[in-house]
């Protein structure tokens, strides 16, 4: 028996067909598309956190630049000497907690001190104390002629060998008393006043060298009638010749208004 199934029944079970196969390739686009989507989220994510750091270290970057300047600008207004000053206070406060606390436990603090300081430190001080030069400048006279008399007679090398041979020909006389006539009897060798003529020279170079009297020049202009005016003519132009130049030149020349 043959059965005639109706046209709408074909057309029914073709669109089904087609629906069908429509759905599979969308579900597997979905299921491509997904791990690719996540990945760019993350990678995404990744660049923003990157990003937020960044910004984070140039806030902190310019911070820092910003405290440095204006610790440069501080140290720029001090004085030259703050480091040494401030050096000195922090020392001298340190001294007063010292001396605060030997008081407190009854002890000496010049004692204590002493004990704390090596024999190094002790040596170098030393040194530094006979290096120190004690002239004060001229106070007087009699302290420059005194001081130059130390410092030739620290120049003298002696000679062992003529103090002996003096002292066996002068005998007792070598040390004189009130009672001793021994004016005129010594003669100095030639030797000796060499090296005294040799000394005076040196002194009158070196008194030369530091003499502030300035050599006369023959080809100068005479433009002084004395010698207080020509001092006060080279005052004159050194305060003020570089704006009296021309009117100079126009007195000279005889053409000043």
């Amino acid at each position: 028996m043959n059965v005639t199934l109706p046209v709408f029944f074909f057309r029914t079970v073709t669109l089904a067909t087609m629906a069908s196969c429509s759905e599979e390739p969308a579900n597997v686009t979905a299921t491509e598309e997904g791990p690719s989507e996540a990945l760019s989220s993350q990678k995404r994510e990744a660049r923003l956190r990157k990003f937020r750091e960044l910004h984070f270290k140039r806030n902190e970057a310019r911070k820092i630049n910003h405290q440095e300047v204006v610790e440069e600008d501080k140290r720029l207004k001090l004085p030259t000497n703050w480091e040494a000053k401030k050096a000195r206070l922090e020392w001298e406060l340190s001294v007063d907690e010292k001396k605060k606390e030997c008081a407190s436990k009854g002890e000496d603090y010049d004692r204590v001190k002493l004990l704390e300081i090596t024999a190094d430190d002790a040596e170098r001080w030393e040194r530094k104390k006979k290096k120190k030069n004690p002239d004060t400048g001229f106070a007087g006279y009699a302290e420059a002629q005194f001081r130059q008399y130390q410092r030739l007679t620290k120049q003298i090398r002696p000679d062992l060998e003529s103090y002996e041979k003096q002292r066996e020909e002068c005998g007792v006389d070598f040390h004189p008393t009130a009672n001793s006539l021994i004016h005129g009897t010594h003669v100095p060798s030639k030797e000796g006043i060499d090296r005294m003529v040799e000394d005076v020279e040196k002194q009158i170079e070196k008194r030369a060298k530091y003499s502030r009297r300035r050599a006369y020049n023959d080809d100068a202009d005479i433009d002084y009638i004395n010698e207080r005016n020509a001092k006060f003519n080279k005052k004159a132009e050194r305060f003020y010749g570089k704006y009296t130049a021309e009117i100079k030149q126009n007195l000279e020349r005889g053409t000043a208004v």
